[in-house]
Formats: structure tokens, sequence, C-alpha cells
């Protein structure tokens, strides 16, 4: 039987340590920090889990939160301009979030419990060799600190030189949910957009907005309002943002409830989306495998990153399960079988940061239009590959709108 170190304590990490101890096989997670030591940390980031990865929960057996009685079941959309656009998509299976900071430190404790090892130390790139010939297979997961240059960037539209958005997300009071529960994604174009999330926390559940600011686009201040200099500021910058960008989330704000949920509870920075290699080679001829953002870092735009962290747990788990070696025949076939939605997710979202194009304009409005379609583009978002195949090209963006017109 294998034995596999991960690196790394993410979803991506964690997903495939209890992916193969339901295998029985020997797992080593290793994290720069004690995993309880998150629910006292910074907010790390808002993140939706869509209904595959909810499946994939389910069946580890880690579904503490239900999604009948903690997600939601909707997309309200707004998009803003001279006409703006406001229209629903449903899901045919819920979505989820959970602040990760119950979640991650919960499934680590399952892993442990399960008879995973984990070991908390801070690793360079240079013990990944020392470490690999430990394990029969070396997983990297963590894309942090200094293993962030370990695989390098592959050259695409899909991976970006500077960051497209500059970011604010933050857990508050005061805003009411919307009718149907769902998530609500605002655009203001050529300003940015505003995703606002139900998300169950340790204080129950609260609303996540997370602000995506285009750099010099007018929105800027949201980004760089720092919350613990002068808060009251920073809850006037964001009010002042949704009442004239994002007024169907503002609609639902109580100003005089309206606030952050503690002090910790505000993540403000940049991301900069890169696709990177699929695996490396060690100098004593083993191989390191990315999963997770060691491997793909996309913006929050469009809701992926924890997503296709567990799916590329998953093949990862089922290629450990099937395969006899795991040698570079291994990792190339896990590339292959990862490639379409996880580099969909990528170029979707990448395809999203950028000026609408003429066809992506085009479907807005017959999202609008159809509720068949703006159910099935809702329901992609659980499917990222079915969604580049519609939004790749402007005809085959032409030929789904025919098609929903037809219907």
């Amino acid at each position: 039987m294998p034995d596999v170190g991960i690196v790394g304590a993410g979803v991506a990490g964690l997903h495939l340590g209890l992916m193969l101890r339901a295998h029985h096989i020997p797992v080593t997670l290793y994290t720069d920090r004690e995993p309880k030591a998150a629910a006292s940390a910074r907010l790390p980031a808002t993140v939706a889990h869509h209904a595959p990865t909810l499946r994939r929960e389910e069946g580890l057996g880690v579904q503490r939160w239900p999604a009948d009685a903690h997600g939601y079941g909707s997309h309200h959309h707004y998009v803003g301009g001279p006409a703006p656009l406001r229209f629903r998509g449903d899901f045919t299976a819920p979505s989820r979030a959970v602040d990760h900071r119950l979640y991650l430190p919960a499934l680590a404790e399952d892993f442990q419990e399960r008879g995973g090892q984990l070991r908390v130390a801070q690793l360079a790139p240079s013990e990944l060799e020392l470490l690999s010939g430990r394990h029969d297979l070396l997983v990297v997961a963590s894309g942090r600190g200094p293993l962030s240059g370990l695989f390098p960037a592959v050259a695409g539209p899909a991976t970006h030189r500077t960051p497209a958005r500059l970011l604010c997300a933050g857990l508050y009071e005061g805003v009411t949910p919307s009718d149907p529960k769902g998530v609500t994604l605002s655009l203001a174009p050529g300003r940015g957009e505003v995703i606002e999330i139900p998300i169950l926390t340790a204080a129950g559940d609260v609303t996540a907005l997370v602000f995506e600011c285009v750099p010099d686009g007018g929105a800027d201040a949201v980004a760089g309002t720092d919350p613990r200099d002068d808060a009251g500021r920073f809850l006037r910058t964001v009010l002042g943002e949704l009442a004239v960008h994002h007024p169907t989330v503002h609609e639902r704000v109580d100003p005089a409830a309206f606030r952050l949920t503690g002090p910790l509870d505000v993540v403000q920075g940049a991301i900069v989306p890169t696709v990177r290699q699929d695996y490396v080679a060690l100098p004593g001829g083993r191989y390191a495998l990315a999963v997770g953002d060691a491997h793909t870092v996309v913006d929050p735009i469009v809701g992926q990153g924890a997503n296709i962290a567990s799916y590329s747990a998953q093949i990862v788990a089922d290629a450990v399960v099937e395969d006899l070696a795991f040698d570079e025949m291994f990792c190339r076939r896990v590339a292959r079988r990862r490639a379409d939605v996880v580099l969909g997710a990528a170029r979707w979202s990448s395809l999203m940061l950028r000026p609408p194009p003429e066809h992506i304009r085009d479907l807005l409005g017959a999202l609008s239009l159809h509720k068949s379609a703006a159910d099935t583009f809702t329901d992609n978002f659980g499917y990222p590959d079915r969604q580049w195949r519609i939004v790749a090209t402007p005809e085959r963006t032409r030929a789904f709108v025919a098609r929903h017109t037809a219907a």
C-alpha cells in the first residue's frame, strides 16, 4: 500500500487526505500552523461550496452543515449601466458557504481521528527532496510562502502578471437576506463587482460582502480604507459604494445595524491569477504533484477556488487508488483528467475579469430574458467545464442563446 505525504492543510490537502484515508492509505499532512489556530485568526476568505463539492463532503462524512439548513438555491444578478438588468437563476441543488475558520479545523480533526498523521512544520523547497524520500508520493497543496515558486507558471490567458482586482471581503450584520435566499452578483462595468454571500460563522448566519475593485476604476477606496484605522469611515465608504453602484444589495441594508461582525472579520488585498505546471521533478528522481493553490490560483469573481481544489483532490485520490507507480506517467494522467474542470474554471474566471467582450454582454442580456438560460448558467457554477464551453467563443455563446431562445 502506498504512503502519501501532503504539504498544505487547506481544502485540497484535507479533502485529499480524507479521501485516501477512506481507502486506508497511510497519509501524513504537513501544515505550517496548528489547524485550531485558524479559529482565532483573521478571515482567510469567503468561500461558497457548490453542489458537486457538497456531494464529495457527504461521501467523506464531513457534512456537518447540511445545505438544506444552511445553504441557498439562487443567484440574483444585477448588471449596472444605462439600462440595468436584474434577473435570477436557480440551482438544481443548493450551494453553501461556511466560514473556513470553522470548516478547516473540523476537517483536520476528522482527518486525525481517521488515522491520518498531522505534522506542523515550516517547509522550504530544499526540504522537499528529503520529504519525498519518506513517502511514495508527495503532493503539494500549498501555494503560499516559500513554496509558491516551486511550480513554474504556465503562460496563457489565465496567468496574469498583476492583480486584475483589488479585494475587500468582510462579514457584516444588518443586511437582510435576498428572497429567495441566495448569492447576489452585482456588476458595475468598469468599476468592479460585489458578491453578497449568506455564510455560516461561529456567530451564526451573517452576510459576506466581497468587493472586486477594478484598479483605478473608482472603487479603490473600499479596498484601501483600513477599518482598524477608522471603522466609521470604512463603513461609510462601503455603504456609499453599495448605494450608488450596487442598489440591489443596498436596498436590503439597515444603515443603523450595518457593521462588521468583528475586528478580524475583514481581509483586504489582491490576488494574481496563475496557472502553474502540474508537477515538477525532484533531484532524487521522484516527482512533486501540485493541487489546489499550488497548481491554480483564481480570482474569487466566480467562486471557483475551493471547488476546483476539491475536484482536483478527487482526481488525485482516484489515481492513487488505481495506479501502480507514482512516476511521470502518473502525473501526466492526473493532469489530463482534471484539465477540463480546473483549467475551465481558470479561463472562465480570467474572462470575467476583463472588460466584457460583446458576446458576454449579449449573453447577460439573454439571461435576463430567458429563465431557462439563467438557470443553466447558474447551475454551471458547479460545473466550470460546462460554463467555459458556453462562454469561450462568440459562436458557442450564440449557440447557447439560440438553444434557449428556441425552447
